[in-house]
């Protein structure tokens, strides 16, 4: 599997990008926990996890490529995310699967070869993976807006204007106003919402979810970014600050939860259940 910039090779995928499929992460498109995410793919939830290798072949056509040597695709994403170069060739016996499509938006495509394209269907192929529709919001987009705000954390924490250091009373309320005019009834349903979200997900305490359904991973000043998920809900917290939840009956709205006594017991509770990189 050379890289894009080399010639073009018949037998060759051209790989543009790589993510990975563990329970510890995974593409928040694909699904509210690991199990979900391999049956989008039609893969076994193994507990070791799979690298998605992404790119296009001579012609042009999107596959994605499933592999079982997740430390490989580890350092090359590693790397990447460094600015280094380097070569992602999996050995061929790692080779899980090929899927046709992508299952991301891809906003590059390789030089030298046709436009990107599903390949040509053949009997018994499952359909190409495609990515979520952007224009209509889902429980995909909400996901996918939980990603976005773990990792434009200090962006998103900024726009609250509020003191990390402080602990007002409620603890779990919403904060920001209702977008668009709002009114009590906007508001009633939006704090019922995020009620029933901030109680499903303490609930993870007595009835542990399914893998990666909460996931830990490393913030700065030693503490951790939570990512949890439910059934129409996602939370993403900071161990030492605040918490943002997406609904997905509150359309493109990112509710911010105050930093109090109930949520740092939320994140105790989460901080337990939750699956850490290895």
């Amino acid at each position: 599997m050379p890289g894009a910039e080399e010639a073009v090779d018949d037998d060759a995928l051209y790989v543009l990008t790589a993510v990975l499929l563990t329970p510890a992460q995974f593409p928040g498109v694909l699904g509210d926990d690991y199990p979900q995410a391999c049956r989008a793919l039609a893969l076994e939830p193994y507990a070791e996890g799979y690298g998605l290798v992404i790119g296009q072949d001579a012609q042009g056509a999107r596959w994605t490529v499933v592999i079982d040597d997740v430390s490989l695709v580890a350092v090359a994403i590693a790397s990447w995310d460094c600015g280094m170069e380097y070569d992602l060739s999996p050995d061929e016996n790692s080779v899980v699967a090929a899927l046709p499509g992508w299952p991301l938006e891809l906003a590059v495509a390789a030089p030298g070869v046709p436009a990107p394209h599903d390949p040509a269907p053949e009997e018994g192929d499952r359909p190409p993976l495609t990515p979520p529709d952007t224009e209509e919001w889902g429980p995909a987009q909400r996901r996918m807006g939980a990603d976005e705000v773990a990792q434009q954390w200090a962006q998103w924490r900024e726009g609250t204007g509020q003191d990390a250091a402080a602990e007002p009373d409620g603890g779990a309320a919403p904060t920001a106003p209702v977008a668009d005019g709002g009114g009590s009834e906007d508001e009633d349903r939006l704090a019922e919402g995020l009620r029933r979200a901030l109680r499903e997900a303490r609930a993870y305490a007595d009835a542990v979810p399914p893998p990666g359904r909460v996931r830990s991973a490393f913030a700065p000043g030693g503490a951790r970014t939570i990512r949890a998920d439910g059934p129409g809900w996602s939370l993403v917290a900071r161990t030492d600050d605040m918490a943002f939840v997406l609904l997905d009956e509150e359309p493109c709205e990112v509710i911010p939860v105050e930093r109090g006594p109930e949520l740092e017991s939320l994140l105790d509770v989460l901080v337990k259940v939750a699956v850490h990189p290895s």
